[in-house]
């Protein structure tokens, strides 16, 4: 007698094929069927059978195909004929339904490629059996309005699509696949519990400040404070440029491989990185005051209320130099344009860095399934997201930069302070030293 391999108790195992990669099964239904399919009556009469491959669930590695001898019939009062049907088996597909379920558990973790190697199915079935089961859980999905929105917009499939988070669960609640304020309305105005909303965090794009004061009067719109930063960074980036092209090839290849030191904050850098932005700010003044001004806005977020912010920002902007004022003017812009809404994160201390973490996730998942389409990614993200939701932070503070040994040679004896290395080291630092660190591997 053959093992039950299949766990199956409505077929009876005739014959396992195992030699080869895949599990190949003969198998029969154990109870025929006692009436018509159409009519009811009782008077059957066997016409026939045929074999129907089912899928079930991968076993022992192995993919599983079941060849099931179908018994067809007839009935004598109607004279009708009809298969009988396979229990276990979804009335969709043919596979298991317990393959049905699996697949639907597992294709919003997996690709469907992978998911269609495992099981022997095409790429198609996976998808479809993808979209039957995130139908059904989104019909059950409830998702809370929540207190703290960020809309953040993320390049997706050629287009910017716009992506609604909880702010303060670092829950991804809504993908819109168009960031126009037409869309974004219609969204707003659809949630029933809206004036649940008491803050909302956005980056400097009008269309989202513009629909949120239509739909949400009531809610403060705070800038994400790292896109008014990012200006300020860019400003830098830019002067730096400037500075490097009067200097060699050489010279500015070396500058521009330590950029990342310019946009770090002091605090955030190791002794050894903090020894090598001394001497390149030592030695190119303009750069140096590029770098001063940058961190005198930096200064202002570090402010404990909204008018020392202003009076900050009013001291800083009037002490910009003319040739700084034409390298940050776009930030001096956006800041006048957007003052009301950069000014209410003092209120609120609130910031969208979790939905740019969030819109890491959905790169991650877009480079796994190449070919998703928006609807299939919007779907497995917000079922992943919520179905294995757990608090815990998505995002941290940004560590130390980690200076690799080609800085070594600038270290002093390690009984010295790190401030007396640094002031005495740095004072004999040219760009010319640096240079011959550079090309000799360790810069």
């Amino acid at each position: 007698m053959l093992p039950d391999i299949l766990n199956l108790p409505e077929y009876r195992v005739l014959q396992v094929d195992d030699s080869g990669p895949d599990y190949h099964i003969r198998a029969e239904t154990i109870t025929p069927p006692t009436a018509c399919n159409h009519c009811g009556a009782t008077s059957l009469v066997g016409y026939g059978h045929r074999e129907q491959l089912i899928h079930d669930l991968p076993s022992h590695g192995k993919r599983v195909g079941i060849s099931v001898d179908t018994r067809r019939y007839r009935c004598k009062d109607c004279r009708k004929t009809f298969y009988e049907p396979l229990p276990a088996v979804d009335e969709k597909r043919r596979m298991t339904t317990r393959l049905v379920n699996w697949l639907g558990e597992h294709s919003a973790r997996k690709t469907f490629a992978q998911l269609a190697e495992e099981t022997g199915v095409s790429n198609m079935t996976v998808k479809a059996v993808f979209v039957d089961h995130s139908a059904k859980l989104g019909a059950a999905l409830k998702i809370e309005t929540p207190q703290f929105m960020g809309i953040n917009e993320i390049h997706l499939i050629r287009r910017p699509r716009v992506v609604f988070t909880n702010t303060k669960g670092c829950l991804v609640i809504e993908m819109l696949d168009n960031r126009d304020k037409k869309s974004v309305v219609r969204y707003l105005s659809g949630l029933s519990d809206r004036e649940r909303i008491r803050c909302v965090t956005i980056d400097m794009w009008r269309s989202y400040r513009d629909a949120v004061r239509e739909v949400l009067p009531d809610a403060d719109v705070v800038v994400d404070k790292f896109h008014v930063l990012k200006m300020a960074n860019a400003a830098l980036d830019q002067m730096r440029k400037s500075v490097g092209a009067a200097m060699t090839s050489r010279q500015r290849r070396t500058l521009m491989k330590d950029r990342k030191l310019l946009l770090m904050r002091p605090k955030d850098l190791r002794p050894e990185a903090t020894l090598m932005l001394s001497g390149w700010l030592r030695n190119l003044p303009e750069l140096e005051a590029a770098y001063n001004v940058k961190e005198a806005f930096y200064a202002l977020y570090d402010a404990e209320t909204k008018e020392e912010a202003l009076h900050l920002q009013e001291q800083w902007e009037n002490s910009l130099a003319p040739e700084m004022k034409t390298a940050y003017q776009p930030l001096i812009t956006a800041f006048h344009n957007w003052r009301d809404e950069i000014l209410a994160y003092f209120d609120w201390r609130l910031t969208n860095a979790c939905a740019e973490s969030a819109n890491n996730l959905i790169r991650v998942a877009n480079r796994m399934g190449r070919g998703y389409s928006f609807e299939v990614l919007r779907s497995r993200i917000l079922l992943t997201n919520h179905a294995g939701h757990k608090k815990k932070k998505l995002y941290a503070r940004p560590k130390p930069v980690e200076m690799d040994n080609r800085y070594s040679l600038a270290v002093c004896e390690p009984s010295r302070s790190t401030q007396e290395e640094t002031d005495e080291i740095s004072e004999g630092v040219d760009i010319s030293t640096l240079l011959r660190l550079a090309e000799d591997g360790l810069l």
